[in-house]
């Protein structure tokens, strides 16, 4: 009987310790803190632009590419693996690597960089990476931070996806 009693208990704290050790699944974050880069894996079509603490067009071109308007209507196909495409309605595309950078003190900002005929990802250093402000799983919005006097203004991005 004693040998019955230490056998379960043995394997009751293992099974303790596996089930304490593990990820939570199922869960789902409310705010954007965390958030999973298979989250933003998908097609996904810019909707609109707007302006938070900027007047309209004080931005003139924005991923050292186009005006901000340039590129509503455009199309990002984001893969699991981290490559991406996003195509302008004017049909220009830049390939991209992109990932998800989760940092407590600056929030979940999605990041992309732009790659060229031969570059690998691992050796471009320049990049973008605009905060995530909302993301529900059928949209997004992301917002690039704009230096203006002694503030911060904002490009807003709308995105949903198809």
């Amino acid at each position: 009987m004693k040998k019955i009693f230490q056998t379960t208990l043995a394997i009751l704290a293992v099974a303790f310790i596996f089930s304490a050790c593990s990820s939570q699944k199922g869960t789902v974050a409310s705010s954007t803190t965390g958030v999973s880069r298979g989250k933003f894996v998908g097609t996904w079509t810019l909707t609109n632009v707007s302006y938070d603490g900027l007047l309209p067009n004080a931005v003139q071109t924005t991923f050292d590419q186009a005006p901000p308007s340039a590129f509503v209507g455009s199309v990002w196909k984001l893969t699991n693996s981290g490559n991406g495409i996003y195509t302008l309605s004017s049909g220009a595309s830049q390939t991209i690597f992109w990932s998800v950078f989760n940092d407590p003190s600056m929030g979940t900002q999605f990041q992309f960089k732009k790659l060229y005929e031969g570059d690998k990802a691992k050796n471009v250093q320049e990049g973008y990476r605009l905060n995530i402000a909302s993301h529900t799983g059928t949209g997004m919005v992301l917002r690039s931070p704009v230096a203006v006097g002694n503030g911060t203004g904002y490009v807003v991005y709308t995105f949903a996806k198809q």
